[in-house]
């Protein structure tokens, strides 16, 4: 204890009176180094003196912490509570502050008596954008120093002239609590005692022109008040007791290029409510009892959830986060969530967050101008604001943005245990010019289009996650034809592990739409992709875009009759599963929601009491699960040489045949799929080799909804030469299906 208190008193001025305007400007929230003025002190003779601010008291005595011994009286130097005396000791030692709050006397902790928070090589590394573990520093952390409990606060505002801690605890006056500066960093911080886990809070700062700005939420909030309020909470990090070990052990086989990933994208705040409560959430537990053994049950392999960062407008459907650092308060408390990541786990199911580093949105409470100047965005609007959504961009550019961003990411890794990460609006990031007219941007120094500052960032991004957390994934969203997006850094590419094949969602789901009758003048959109499908790791998404704004359910893009329409949809789905690349469908989805998702609604559960909602769930069951069991139609999923097309030219019938091949054995699985309503007989394809060709899946069957049309089981290949090889098959086509078939042994 005297060492520190020596320490901290070698850094202060002299005690001896301090100026009265220094005190005025304490007074009005103006003075930009508090610690120069409050707190211990030795003055000309050696003696201790104590300094402090307390509005509205009465009057002050100084104890000594241990035996609670008056040591001195202040006095009062200032009618607005500034206070100041000699203590007559010639050491460094602890106290308290005996306060008479109108005839209450209360003993507290002297705030500006407190050493520093962060140490000079956090600074040294914050400033290069370096800090791999700046969470463990920033932000709000219950802690204890010299013996006594309380919270370290830690903010980043380089351009502020002053910044205080505000709360209940403080009556939200900024004057009480003003932080100390490390002006090398621009980094203030502050030990405050007694404050606990729960305090709402906030940053009250005067910019260098003088302006009190709107109060601002801690960037590195680990937890926030429900919205509308915006006040961060004391949280600090989370200490889970995980029960996931064999799954971390393992998991690097679940997300990697060969394996199986079928995603289930979730809204959830929107995928299933309690309306007997009025239509509330679940909870973060709820849905590790309802959620979690539903995924699983649906053989999905990996759960992704739309963003969970703390965001202010539902509607954003947290695609404008705030609260970078703070699971969403809506379903729980931290702790809630680290048990439903432990109970996704614990299930074998990896978790991926989309995560939103492209932008961020203009609340005032936000990091808009945080520090009175442009912080964290770029002040050139042509650089700095994105007119599609009318929110702020990064400044990639900046080491101590950057590192923000980077230590986010690995703070979900390291801290929740997330398996990957979505990285949204890739492209926006990646183009200068993204959606912007001639004149709207600024070439980069070498007068192209491409973000330099975001290329770097997003390549540091990717080495270290995939260096810092053995198994993760990363994911992009990214609907350009940019080279080399999952392609490793050292080899030129941006690192991410995959893909989404926006192109193929595009192009297929146009095609589907068509009348029947008019898809032979479309044929080519159904093998388009396969002219770049082994460019990049691709993931084949039907995600939450495509069913909003107007777009309608999947089931509403299909043509024809209410039967056709499920048809259409049961073939497209096995379509999907046989097409190269992983997987990923948008809630809902898998039963054929009707409408248009809302996310202030529930999915229509109630639509599975209709047999042919029912029956495309259990198809989309039943193709997780042929598609898991078989490893022909996952393990070359990026490689050319685990697809052949069998049938591509057949556009007067709509009909296509492909087959894939596993990596180890050249085992084969071929699919058929016939997007006419019309039945095919006696359509013939070529094989690979002889033998009894099984149907191993029909999306017309029964069970499914189907005509029940199909090839009794199987058929006997044929010595027929047919499009180019010495062996051919005689099937039946059943209507607007997809059909699966395996070479079986005799």
């Amino acid at each position: 204890m005297k060492n520190t208190l020596t320490k901290l008193m070698s850094n202060r001025r002299p005690a001896d009176p301090p100026p009265m305007d220094a005190i005025a400007a304490l007074v009005d929230g103006r003075h930009s180094d508090p610690f120069s003025l409050l707190g211990p002190h030795a003055d000309s003779n050696g003696n201790i003196a104590i300094r402090c601010f307390l509005p509205h008291a009465r009057s002050v005595t100084v104890l000594a912490r241990d035996t609670k011994k008056p040591i001195c009286t202040l006095a009062c130097l200032h009618d607005a509570g500034f206070f100041s005396g000699t203590t007559g000791q010639k050491s460094p030692f602890a106290y308290l502050l005996q306060v008479d709050w109108n005839e209450t006397l209360v003993e507290i902790e002297d705030p500006y008596r407190f050493g520093n928070i962060l140490g000079d090589l956090d600074l040294y590394l914050f400033g290069e954008g370096n800090h791999l573990h700046l969470y463990e520093k920033m932000g709000a952390h219950p802690t204890e120093m010299d013996g006594v409990t309380g919270t370290s606060f830690a903010v980043w505002a380089p351009s502020a002239a002053r910044v205080s801690v505000v709360g209940d605890f403080n009556c939200w006056d900024g004057r009480r609590h003003p932080m100390r500066c490390r002006h090398n960093s621009g980094i203030w911080e502050i030990f405050l005692p007694g404050i606990m886990s729960g305090a709402a809070y906030k940053f009250e700062i005067r910019s260098e022109h003088g302006e009190i700005l709107p109060l601002k939420a801690d960037p590195f909030a680990f937890a926030m008040e429900h919205p509308p309020r915006t006040a961060a909470c004391v949280h600090g990090l989370v200490p889970h007791d995980w029960q996931d070990e064999a799954w971390m052990a393992r998991r690097g086989n679940a997300s990697n290029r060969e394996a199986p990933i079928s995603i289930y994208e979730v809204h959830l705040g929107s995928w299933m409510r309690v309306p007997e409560e009025g239509n509330r959430f679940l909870t973060w537990r709820e849905m590790a009892e309802k959620l979690v053994p539903y995924v699983k049950d649906m053989g999905f392999t990996h759960l992704e959830i739309l963003p969970i960062s703390e965001f202010p407008f539902d509607g954003s459907w947290g695609y404008q986060p705030l609260g970078l650092f703070s699971p969403t308060s809506r379903f729980g408390t931290p702790e809630d969530f680290a048990a439903f990541v432990d109970a996704c786990h614990q299930a074998g199911l990896a978790i991926i967050l989309d995560w939103v580093p492209g932008h961020f949105p203009t609340d005032s409470h936000g990091l808009a101008m945080f520090d009175g100047s442009h912080l964290y965005e770029h002040a050139d609007p042509r650089k700095g604001f994105h007119q599609d959504w009318n929110t702020l961009i990064y400044n990639y550019g900046r080491h101590e943005v950057a590192n923000f961003l980077l230590a986010n990411a690995a703070f979900w890794c390291d801290r929740f245990h997330i398996d990957g990460l979505r990285v949204d609006a890739v492209a926006s990031m990646l183009y200068l010019d993204y959606s912007r007219k001639p004149g709207e941007w600024v070439p980069n120094r070498f007068g192209g289009n491409e973000n330099l500052e975001a290329l770097a960032f997003i390549r540091k991004l990717n080495e270290q996650l995939y260096a810092r957390f053995p198994g993760i994934a990363t994911f992009a969203e990214e609907s350009t034809a940019w080279s080399g997006v999952s392609k490793p850094t050292w080899l030129g590419g941006l690192g991410f592990g995959f893909k989404w094949n926006m192109g193929w969602m595009h192009d297929t789901l146009r095609y589907i739409s068509k009348e029947t009758i008019h898809r032979k003048y479309h044929h080519n959109d159904l093998g388009f992709g396969l002219l770049y499908a082994f460019h990049e790791n691709f993931i084949l998404p039907l995600s939450h875009d495509e069913v909003v704004h107007g777009k309608g359910s999947l089931l509403s893009k299909m043509p024809g009759d209410r039967w056709q329409k499920f048809a259409n949809l049961r073939a497209y789905f096995g379509f999907m599963f046989g097409h190269p690349g992983k997987k990923l469908l948008f809630m809902g989805g898998e039963f054929a929601q009707e409408r248009e998702w809302n996310h202030d609604n529930s999915l229509d559960w109630h639509l599975l009491d209709d047999p042919a909602h029912a029956g495309m769930k259990a198809l989309v069951r039943d193709l997780n699960h042929l598609y898991q069991s078989r490893p022909a139609l996952y393990q070359r999923d990026c490689e050319g040489s685990g697809f052949e097309w069998l049938e591509i030219n057949d556009s007067d019938n709509s009909t296509i045949a492909f087959l894939r091949r596993n990596a180890e054995s050249n085992e084969t699985v071929i699919a058929i799929c016939n997007f006419t309503p019309v039945p095919r007989h006696n359509y013939r394809i070529r094989v690979p080799e002889a033998g009894f060709w099984q149907e191993i899946l029909n999306t017309d069957a029964g069970c499914y909804g189907g005509s029940n049309m199909g090839n009794v089981g199987g058929v006997h290949s044929d010595p027929v030469p047919w499009g180019g090889g010495n062996h051919s098959i005689n099937l039946t086509l059943p209507p607007l299906s997809t059909i699966f078939l395996e070479r079986k042994a005799e």
